[in-house]
């Protein structure tokens, strides 16, 4: 009887998951461009949707038999609505950099509650899914809502998809010439290179990691320099 109990608790688990998690994504494919451009005027009108996806969010905690897949695809989920619900909460603005609580900014202030628990986005960031999940491909994952960022993807990540969609975002990231401007000797590339280089360089130099999703092969040698960061919001 407790085996059967734990089996649909699992499966009703499994279902509400998904659920939610099609409620995101339903509103990321309607509101978000191929090019991870952000309509947060419309995005606006469907807030209530938004907000019960939040109020998962809220009630869920990662179980320890989760697969790592789907705890990353799980926060990195978590760590992008809460990242549109402060845009909204602030919309109409030109930059998050100007979303600004008691000094603090976006990313300082404690305001995304996951499973019971209130998390900074910087924790989210830095502490669970750099620190306890480890891939440098987050950085394409998880999005600033700006500019220069990795396009913000229109799609909501699963246990499923997670893998691939990380692979196929830093591929377009590193080849997209207006955050990377790569040729065989000199790369001018994305100051996200620069600030989170260690976690770019376990395996190599940063021209190595880059070789891996480049369309052009860059040479060893090739001098390295850094773009400006573009904090504008990343929204029509």
């Amino acid at each position: 009887m407790k085996k059967i109990l734990l089996t649909l608790i699992t499966v009703f688990t499994f279902a509400q998951t998904n659920a939610q998690t099609s409620i995101f994504n339903n509103l990321l494919q309607k509101h978000v461009t191929e090019d991870g451009v952000v309509d947060y005027k419309a995005f606006k009108e469907d807030k209530a949707k938004l907000d019960s996806y939040i109020s998962y969010l809220e009630k869920t905690s990662p179980e320890s038999s989760w697969s790592e897949n789907k705890k990353k695809a799980f926060w990195i989920n978590a760590y992008n609505a809460y990242t549109i619900k402060l845009i909204l909460e602030n919309y109409p603005l030109k930059s998050i950099m100007n979303i600004k609580e008691k000094g603090k900014t976006a990313w300082k202030i404690p305001f995304a509650k996951v499973g019971g628990k209130t998390y900074t986005l910087d924790h989210i960031e830095h502490e669970i899914l750099r620190k306890k999940l480890f891939d440098p491909r987050i950085h394409v994952g998880v999005n600033c809502a700006s500019g220069s960022c990795p396009k913000l993807g229109n799609m909501a990540f699963t246990e499923e998809n997670v893998d691939a969609t990380l692979e196929k975002l830093m591929k377009e990231f590193v080849n997209d010439s207006s955050r990377n401007k790569i040729s065989n000797k000199k790369v001018q590339i994305s100051s996200i290179f620069d600030w989170f280089k260690k976690d770019f360089t376990k395996n190599g130099s940063v021209i190595d990691y880059l070789n891996k999703y480049s369309n052009t092969e860059i040479n060893k040698n090739a001098r390295i320099s850094y773009l400006k960061y573009d904090w504008s919001l990343n929204g029509k």
